[in-house]
């Protein structure tokens, strides 16, 4: 989880990614998690807070690297 959070560059840094799961702020399919290997599957349904708001995503992939910023 915290690496598709990186991947997908919502924070800088994996450990801030980290972080933020270890927190119990994100939730997968409506669950809570606080588990930061939590496995990821296309489809699911993440709900976070980052930078004040409140996200929804669907992940649509898996990404196997990091991508450039652009």
């Amino acid at each position: 989880m915290d690496k598709w959070l990186w991947c997908a560059r919502f924070m800088r840094q994996r450990s801030d990614c980290a972080r933020l799961v270890g927190q119990g702020s994100i939730r997968i399919n409506r669950l809570p998690t606080e588990k930061v290997h939590a496995k990821l599957r296309v489809g699911d349904v993440l709900t976070l807070p980052v930078h004040g708001a409140v996200r929804v995503l669907r992940v649509a992939a898996l990404a196997a690297r990091r991508g450039p910023a652009a």
